[in-house]
């Protein structure tokens, strides 16, 4: 990989959005979901017991003063998170990562595998146009490299805990990358999936522009391990979780929420994993 990749993605030109960009949706009085373009993120924290948050990845590039906007609406002038723990690395779950710590400078945590992805050694695979929609044919001219977060990456406790984040813990849930993690909270079964699954067809244009609620696997363009990812479907469905922010889509909670996921893992086969592609075999 080249080291003078663009961290900052300046190069990069993502005209996609959703009727949802800009919006906020309060999904426990701790957890709020926001979603920037086509993508969530989260910040969890109660702004109405405390003033210390965490974020839960930086959206897609070009975001950093539409971020710290929100942050600062939600917990005050002048604030900043504890920390931003990262599902992963793809572009757009780091795009504004590189802006927002220049004014922060506060510590990243991701899964170890994921480090190579954030310290300028590996770039992810490209995007695979053969899985079907629109969204997947547009997928190899987006951002597949790496960054370099080197001064402030480090990787997650070993004994499953999160950094400034109590009672929650990281699930590794690789297959859409390989240092994948979801959070999950046992108090009350509150779920940050990341991209393990998601809430909307994602390779499809339509569906991501008018934020079609539609249980399915991790965005098929860009996940090279399909048996590790129905893995981690099947480990996040056993943790029967009572509510579920997703990396794309709108949340999902009580049954509707244990149906469908049930539902995709016994379905997999036939809507979680592509028919198709460079990956599948």
């Amino acid at each position: 990989m080249e080291h003078n990749q663009d961290s900052k993605f300046e190069e990069s030109f993502l005209p996609m959005t959703s009727i949802g960009s800009g919006i906020g949706t309060l999904v426990q009085p701790d957890i709020y979901c926001y979603t920037d373009q086509i993508v969530n993120l989260v910040l969890v924290g109660n702004p109405s017991e405390t003033k210390e948050f965490v974020l839960i990845d930086t959206g897609m590039p070009k975001s950093a003063e539409e971020i710290k906007e929100m942050v600062q609406e939600r917990f005050g002038e002048q604030a900043r998170p504890k920390a931003i723990v990262l599902t992963h690395g793809h572009f757009d779950h780091v795009g504004s990562l590189v802006i927002l710590l220049e004014d922060w400078n506060i510590p990243v945590y991701a899964h170890e595998l994921e480090l190579p992805y954030l310290t300028g050694k590996k770039d992810y695979p490209p995007g695979d146009p053969d899985v079907g929609g629109l969204v997947a044919k547009m997928s190899p001219t987006f951002p597949n490299h790496g960054i370099n977060i080197s001064a402030h990456v480090q990787p997650l406790p070993e004994d499953g805990t999160v950094p400034n984040m109590p009672g929650w813990k990281w699930v590794h849930t690789p297959g859409h990358t390989p240092g994948h993690i979801s959070l999950f909270r046992e108090q009350d079964r509150a779920l940050i999936a990341g991209d393990a699954f998601v809430t909307v067809k994602q390779e499809s244009l339509y569906k991501v522009m008018t934020q079609t609620q539609e249980i399915s696997g991790p965005p098929k363009y860009f996940t090279p391990d399909w048996d590790m990812a129905f893995e981690s479907v099947k480990k996040l469905a056993a943790l029967k979780p009572q509510v579920a922010v997703t990396g794309h889509g709108l949340p999902m909670s009580g049954e509707e929420l244990s149906e469908n996921l049930n539902y995709l893992v016994e379905h997999f086969a036939d809507i979680g994993r592509p028919e198709s592609g460079r990956y599948v075999n």
